[in-house]
């Protein structure tokens, strides 16, 4: 009896204090001529275990407060046995508050991913140290997936974890592994952290927080203040955007929202809506898809 309890105990103990991330993890390796395909399997579940069963954060989650995201990996080359070349498509999703509907908070590729992996080893990290290219990767974008869904639940709430996501970045630089580095490249980690802990890019962060929490998740009973609310944020990326037109973090976020800003805008005022539709065309101008919001 007193085993049953414990494993009872055990497993409401997970329910309430389990890991942040629920992540799927998809490897597409249809470019690599090998007769051995089991190791791309074996590879999609080490890493999902990775993330996943990994404590990333001192708070406690219940099972369906858990960040849902995913990493989707097209490995492209295969230089030897064990070494992995690939393009990665990262992005994770928050829910509306009252809604059944998820919006997407980070859409990112990574087009700097060399590694190596053998079946079977364990994935070591150190929070302190730089072990592998692999896990450095991994972790670095766990903790950026948890900044910013701490950033949109309060203002600059995803701080602790930015950092973490930068000493990630410190660490790496004595590896002279791609997307580690300063130069030569305004769209890869070191881009996107450097962007996100750069002071005259602070309101972008701040964006996320009213954007999500003061616009989304009140859409429903105040659409008209809502909409209000994101044209501000509009507002003030276009200000951002004026001075940093390169910014790997303004690119991300239209990445991220075109579709949604597109939803957003289609109702409302005329006014509201020609004001965002000029907004979004000067700053995003290769997408057509912003005539929808001036159609009707």
């Amino acid at each position: 009896m007193r085993n049953f309890l414990a494993a009872i105990l055990f497993f409401i103990s997970i329910g309430l204090f389990g890991q942040e991330l629920n992540c799927k993890v998809t490897i597409n390796a249809d470019q690599i001529q090998t007769t051995d395909r089991s190791v791309f399997k074996d590879m999609e579940r080490a890493f999902a275990t990775f993330l996943n069963s990994r404590k990333w954060t001192t708070d406690s989650y219940k099972n369906f407060e858990r960040i849902n995201c995913s990493l989707f990996l097209n490995i492209n080359k295969m230089p030897s046995i064990g070494n992995f070349e690939a393009n990665v498509q990262i992005a994770s999703a928050r829910p509306i508050f009252n809604t059944n509907y998820e919006t997407v908070l980070f859409n990112f590729a990574d087009r700097d991913w060399d590694f190596e992996y053998i079946e079977s080893l364990p994935l070591e990290y150190n929070d302190n140290t730089y072990l592998t290219n692999l896990t450095s990767m991994l972790a670095f974008y766990a903790y950026i997936i948890i900044g910013m869904d701490y950033d949109s639940m309060s203002e600059l709430g995803g701080t602790p974890y930015f950092q973490k996501a930068f000493n990630v970045v410190n660490n790496a630089q004595g590896a002279n592994r791609s997307g580690w580095q300063g130069l030569g490249n305004s769209r890869n980690r070191y881009a996107l952290i450097d962007n996100i802990n750069n002071p005259q890019m602070l309101d972008l962060r701040k964006n996320t927080y009213k954007y999500h929490r003061l616009a989304l998740d009140t859409f429903g009973k105040t659409p008209d203040q809502s909409r209000t609310q994101v044209l501000d944020v509009l507002k003030s990326v276009k200000k951002v955007w004026a001075v940093y037109p390169n910014s790997i973090l303004v690119i991300s976020f239209f990445d991220t929202k075109a579709t949604e800003l597109v939803n957003i805008f289609s109702e409302g005022s005329l006014p509201v809506r020609r004001e965002a539709y000029d907004i979004l065309t000067s700053i995003d101008p290769k997408r057509n898809i912003y005539q929808k919001i001036v159609a009707n």
